[in-house]
């Protein structure tokens, strides 16, 4: 049986409608696996969504299946407040053509944010105009309707980078008004990712739990202890951990983030699916 979200369609849309009245704050909601909906004073960021079933569908008569183990959210065609949607790599379920494609249609102004390096291929995936997104490259910042992007590179599992030096693997910092947050995409520690985010003073950390394993034949990420002992060493106000509870093979237990953070004094949340947090000065 499917673990059921909190809430999710039509009654998810009408909290994320009810949610624009609320200006000068922050409202956080989990899309499943490291998709997070952002919406602070009208403007809606939406970072890494997967909300299809095109991994399940691909691998289901492989010796890989991707059983999934939590309902879908939402359909993406109904998400139709989008101004910005992110995409920090290109595995599927970071950047999924069947997410993406009806997220644009609904949102005809809709901007994309992605890794420079990966431009050529994300046309291709999504068959677009190769000049629609906006690339980033790490130590870059670039200000998007109204909201500041700052470019973080992302181990998964190397710092990997094209001819041009340019990060394959990408984190967002981004500055909406008051509130700066970091999405980790996917990615292990690497030497000098503590100095690099300690200065941005962040006040929420959405970063992955799913570890590293070499026999799920896939790319890893932080385990539940790294990601609570890199949310405190970075001084993030509030960690919220990802990448988990979506596919059978290759998640984690909440739990063991849960009592890493309580042994390190690492401010946490879990999220339900779909659930909403608010974030106010």
């Amino acid at each position: 049986m499917l673990k059921p979200a909190f809430q999710k369609d039509d009654v998810l849309l009408a909290d994320i409608e009810t949610a624009r009245s609320q200006t000068d704050t922050l409202h956080i909601w989990w899309l499943g696996q490291s998709g997070f909906l952002l919406q602070y004073n009208g403007k809606h960021l939406l970072f890494d969504p997967y909300l299809s079933d095109s991994l399940s569908e691909k691998y289901a008569q492989t010796d890989k299946p991707h059983v999934r183990i939590s309902e879908r959210v939402v359909d993406p065609q109904t998400l139709v407040m989008v101004d910005i949607v992110t995409s920090s790599h290109n595995h599927t379920d970071h950047l999924d053509a069947d997410t993406l494609r009806p997220l644009v249609l609904a949102n005809p102004a809709l901007q994309f944010v992605i890794p420079e390096a990966n431009r050529t291929f994300i046309a291709d995936r999504l068959k677009t105009d190769p000049a629609w997104p906006i690339g980033l490259t790490d130590g870059q910042s670039v200000p998007i309707d109204g909201l500041l992007f700052h470019g973080v590179p992302a181990a998964h599992n190397e710092l990997e980078r094209d001819a041009e030096g340019r990060s394959k693997f990408m984190g967002f910092v981004v500055e909406l008004g008051p509130y700066r947050v970091y999405h980790s995409g996917d990615t292990l520690w690497y030497d000098g990712m503590v100095d690099l985010l300690r200065p941005f003073d962040v006040d929420v950390a959405f970063l992955p739990i799913n570890g590293n394993k070499p026999e799920r034949r896939v790319a890893g990420n932080l385990d539940p202890d790294e990601a609570a002992r890199l949310g405190r060493d970075i001084g993030a106000k509030l960690v919220v951990p990802h990448h988990y509870d979506l596919f059978e093979f290759n998640t984690a237990d909440p739990a063991d983030f849960v009592k890493a953070c309580e042994q390190y004094g690492t401010p946490y949340r879990i999220m339900q699916l779909g659930e909403q947090i608010r974030l106010s000065r």
